[in-house]
Order: C-alpha cells, then sequence, then structure tokens
C-alpha cells in the first residue's frame, strides 16, 4: 500500500467515516472515469481543484461535483486573493497527492479548502484516495466536516 493511499486511510478511520478504499481496474483520473468505474451520476464524484494562492504562495482546494466547473474569478474572491494555477510539485509537496489522486483529506499540511453545496444534494459521493485508482464512497456532509471545508459559492 502506498503512502499517500495509507494517510488516507488512517483519515477516513480518524474521521470515524464508515466507508472502504476500492481500487478500480479502470482508472479514475478524470470525474467522468470515476462515475463511469463508481457506477454513479457524475456530480456524484467530489473532484479536487487546487490553485496555488498568489499572495500565501500556498495550495487553496476547492471541493466540487464532477460535472461542475470552478471559476477562477469566484474562487478568487471566495479565497480573498488572487489565484494561479499550481503545478505539480507544489501540489504534491503541500498535500502529499499526485495530480489525478488528490483527496479530500489526509494532506501532508492543513489546506484551506472549500466545497461546492452541490454536494450535499447526494446521499453518496465519491472521492479519490490518494491515488488515481483509489476511491471511497461517504455521505458528503461526514465528509465534508471532516475535511474542514467552508461552503462556498465558487462554480459556473
Amino acid at each position: 500500500m502506498s503512502k499517500s493511499l495509507k494517510r488516507v486511510k488512517a483519515a477516513i478511520e480518524a474521521a470515524g467515516l464508515e466507508t472502504e478504499i476500492l481500487e478500480m481496474t479502470e482508472g479514475t483520473r478524470t470525474a467522468e472515469d470515476a462515475a463511469r468505474a463508481a457506477r454513479c451520476e457524475v456530480d456524484q464524484i467530489m473532484k479536487s481543484i487546487i490553485f496555488r494562492g498568489e499572495e500565501s504562495g500556498h495550495v487553496v482546494l476547492f471541493l466540487t461535483a464532477g460535472g461542475n466547473r470552478v471559476s477562477a474569478e469566484k474562487a478568487s474572491a471566495v479565497a480573498g486573493q488572487p489565484l494561479g494555477k499550481a503545478d505539480a510539485d507544489l501540489i504534491r509537496a503541500e498535500t502529499g497527492f499526485a495530480i489525478g489522486g488528490v483527496a479530500p483529506l489526509g494532506h501532508l499540511t492543513p489546506i484551506r479548502s472549500y466545497y461546492d453545496p452541490r454536494l450535499l444534494d447526494f446521499d453518496v459521493v465519491w472521492a479519490a484516495a490518494g491515488t488515481p485508482r483509489h476511491v471511497f464512497a461517504a455521505a458528503p456532509a461526514a465528509l465534508l466536516a471532516a475535511t474542514g471545508a467552508e461552503r462556498a459559492d465558487f462554480t459556473e
């Protein structure tokens, strides 16, 4: 088991979430791929969209429904600073995950995060578990509480 996967498993257990991590034979790098693999609606996929805070230099995480797009303008307003593209090295340094497998919890460092209220429209959402092939399902309210993310309007 990879270090990333172990960290997510530990964070899930610490949060008291009742779920199991599944390895998908199909890739789950995109929301569409993950929805096919999990046999759910695209919006039930919790995407982790990461920007670099231009003032802070740190990543800011936006958890959104799979079919939604993050508005850079709205996201910057929510974060209280201009946001730019976070490169793979910064994402890995601060979250501990590679692009395509960024989990909503279990990060290496505390990360400011915000969530899309659309995620609460479902009984279950699916999220990356630290690798591009591992996912887990959870009740959205419990998972979002475990992430410490703040509710915000940042989608197009």
